[in-house]
């Protein structure tokens, strides 16, 4: 069943089609183009004069939000217990309800607060918060039968509740820091049945930083590589390529010049997990990709939406949580 859209519908120019730039194809994710495009001069001038103003309204847009606090960062209260307190950052969050008596029988998309560690990384843990969880927590109860909690949860790893939840997610952990405390709660943490998500960070330094603090956390269980074979791609949806998520803004450029690195040492995306004794995974870190902008940013516009959220975010996290939740 395809994802329905929550965004403006799409252009209905006369330039569109054939004599429109083409769209950045699954085969070209990620790589850096060798030579702009060309365009068809006097056939799409009116496009090309639309592109420009775009291309202004966007600087600006992301002007504003960057002074407002961040690529991406929402402010957060520190008394903030759910997703569903914080104002939205995008184009408001869906709102849904569960069936009286299971209020608590329900999945709730977790997401960790960690102290930055002044070195690395962009932006920190409240990165697309709020929408980006609850808009996959609704697209998680509509696309499976799933119930979910329709608010969220942020905590610390101190969290003496951090038990009560099996799925943790971290975004840009490239800046990542734990003192020794939360490195042996999370040790515990997961080697007692739960699962952490990284997402959201890009090149071989955060990278780095990633492996030296998980090697504190679970030393002798080094990151492998997932191949493509694996069950967590096979449901609910097929998934037979591991494409790159970038920002928004990188995204819709990219159906014209065809990039989605957001950093020259980011071109492929690697899906590396942990894995305990039994097998399970226990971490998965989806590098070079930012599936949580593909969730949050998906009503902002249609061609985002459709190359990037639809086609690629939403059914990899849905697998993702869907694969935990049944191992």
């Amino acid at each position: 069943m395809p994802i329905a859209p929550g965004h403006p519908p799409g252009p209905t120019s006369e330039c569109d089609g054939a004599n429109s730039p083409s769209p950045v194809s699954q085969e070209k994710t990620g790589v850096w183009p060798t030579e702009a495009p060309r365009t068809r001069v006097g056939v799409c001038a009116p496009r090309m004069l639309l592109t420009v103003l775009l291309l202004f309204t966007t600087i600006a847009v992301f002007a504003q939000r960057r002074w407002r606090g961040g690529w991406g960062e929402s402010t957060v209260h520190e008394g903030a217990r759910t997703a569903r307190e914080i104002e939205s950052h995008s184009t408001g969050t869906p709102t849904w309800t569960n069936v009286n008596g299971f209020d608590h029988d329900v999945f709730t998309f977790t997401r960790v607060r960690y102290e930055h560690n002044g070195k690395y990384g962009r932006g920190g843990w409240t990165t697309d918060v709020p929408d980006s969880d609850l808009n996959l927590s609704y697209r998680l109860q509509q696309m499976t039968s799933m119930r979910v909690d329709p608010n969220g949860r942020l905590l610390q790893l101190t969290d003496p509740e951090l038990p009560n939840y099996p799925f943790l997610y971290i975004v840009e952990p490239g800046a990542l820091s734990l003192d020794d405390h939360e490195t042996g709660l999370l040790r515990q943490y997961l080697l007692n049945g739960g699962f952490l998500m990284f997402d959201d960070f890009w090149g071989e330094r955060e990278w780095n930083n990633v492996e030296q603090v998980m090697g504190k956390v679970l030393p002798g269980r080094p990151f492998q590589e997932l191949s493509l074979d694996h069950d967590l791609y096979k449901r609910p949806f097929v998934i037979r390529a591991k494409g790159q998520v970038p920002n928004m803004r990188l995204g819709i450029d990219s159906q014209f010049h065809g990039v989605t690195a957001e950093r020259e040492d980011a071109e492929k995306v690697h899906h590396r997990a942990i894995v305990d004794d039994n097998g399970r995974i226990v971490v998965l870190a989806t590098h070079n990709t930012d599936n949580g902008d593909g969730w949050e940013r998906e009503g902002e516009n249609d061609y985002y939406f459709h190359n990037f959220s639809e086609k690629i975010s939403y059914p990899l996290g849905i697998n993702i949580i869907f694969y935990v939740m049944t191992h």
